[in-house]
């Protein structure tokens, strides 16, 4: 589909779904957001659904201002995947073991390592500045200089929610692997601190929402905010690639006799700010719950733990500000589907999925999202599917 247009009170709303489907509450924060004094554009992701401040699903575009809730509390979250040489054929038809083996190596949940993960001993991780990134933990704000040590040993591990560790199949039996996470607690404090000291500056006491409390241009609040920002999405592209260098030492070892081999790996953010030129303009654009698409770049679009994901190439709309969407996007919030669904639901949504199927993991039951099918569809205009895969184990914590 193409967008719809909705009035905005500043700039017009680009929405990339139905906005009759769109629930009023989240209207109600996309209105908001289009009525902040620095906002240049909006565009609305297929997934769009309620988050705290912004909705999740937007995409915003501001000129000499940033917004740390529309960024969202985990900065830098995202996917990445990689296609390996091993096929549907190579697989046991248990795949309990492997799923233990994928546990032991990556904790998840609040679990960190031991010790800290040293990349020089893994395979695919750059370590040239990696002293230099830790060098750079001094710099943060204060609020969160104790938490060093955490920060080491959670560097490399996945977290809870809706982040998951997976085995794929594509359609044509090949295997590849896929995770989701973010910057961890690391990242969250450090959004947490910057969502309140926006809140606290006197040019966003009269905002209609003092959630959407922004940082502005040559300021010492935005220059501290995009130091501590940018380190934080830094955290979370790292994180992830240890946990996918441990991952796919998982495999070498459970298929020795195969020697596995891997294509490059694909990573994306999908809540994060870059700066960016449209129109002759300089922005700065956030999203929150959206990938950046532009024209040949790839993404990872997942669904829920039950259904599958696709691997996608942008098609640079610089109508969604080369964006789309970040998966398939809840439909009803997590105590909503605890109350609806219960551990059989669970069980036979799953079906054929090496997976946690307990009441633990109920809010993150495939029916608590939107169809994948329906959310890749209508942003055809926005990227070109490369791969569909389908789980055949999901880790979650």
């Amino acid at each position: 589909m193409t967008y719809t247009e909705v009035p905005g009170v500043r700039v017009p709303i680009r929405m990339w779904t139905d906005p009759s489907g769109v629930e009023d509450v989240a209207m109600r924060q996309l209105r908001n957001v289009s009525s902040l004094p620095w906002i240049e554009g909006l565009a609305v992701m297929p997934d769009v659904h309620y988050g705290k401040g912004a909705t999740v699903g937007s995409v915003i575009a501001m000129r000499g201002a940033v917004c740390p809730a529309a960024v969202g509390v985990d900065i830098g979250c995202g996917m990445s995947a990689v296609k390996t040489s091993l096929t549907a054929n190579d697989l046991p038809g248990d795949l309990s073991r492997l799923r233990s083996r994928i546990e032991r190596a990556i904790p998840v949940g609040r679990g960190l390592h031991d010790e800290p993960v040293d990349p020089r001993g893994l395979h695919g991780i750059a370590t040239a500045d990696w002293d230099d990134f830790w060098a750079r933990f001094g710099g943060l704000a204060e609020a969160v200089g104790f938490r060093r040590e955490r920060a080491t040993k959670q560097m490399g591990t996945l977290g809870f929610g809706n982040h998951f560790i997976e085995v794929c199949l594509d359609t044509t039996g090949a295997v590849w692997l896929m995770l989701h996470s973010g910057s961890r607690n690391i990242g969250k404090e450090l959004a947490d601190h910057h969502i309140g000291e926006a809140r606290k500056l006197p040019h966003n006491q009269d905002l209609i929402d003092r959630d959407l409390a922004v940082f502005v241009a040559d300021t010492p609040q935005m220059a501290a905010y995009r130091r501590d920002l940018f380190w934080a999405q830094d955290y979370a592209r790292r994180n992830r690639a240890i946990m996918m260098a441990l991952l796919q030492d998982v495999l070498r070892k459970e298929f020795r006799k195969a020697k596995v081999g891997f294509d490059e790996v694909i990573s994306c953010h999908h809540n994060y700010v870059s700066e960016e030129r449209y129109d002759g303009a300089d922005l700065l654009v956030t999203r929150k719950g959206a990938i950046r698409a532009g024209s040949g770049e790839y993404g990872i679009i997942p669904g829920s733990m039950g259904t599958g994901s696709y691997i996608v190439r942008g098609l640079g709309n610089t109508a969604a500000f080369n964006s789309a969407s970040h998966g398939a996007g809840r439909r009803m919030s997590r105590n909503a589907a605890k109350k609806r669904f219960t551990t059989r639901d669970l069980e036979d949504q799953t079906k054929g999925v090496e997976c946690r199927k307990d009441a633990g993991v109920v809010d993150e039951i495939p029916g608590a999202y939107k169809p994948i099918e329906q959310v890749i569809d209508q942003q055809r205009d926005l990227v070109e599917v490369v791969a569909q895969l389908k789980q055949v184990v999901c880790v979650k914590g």
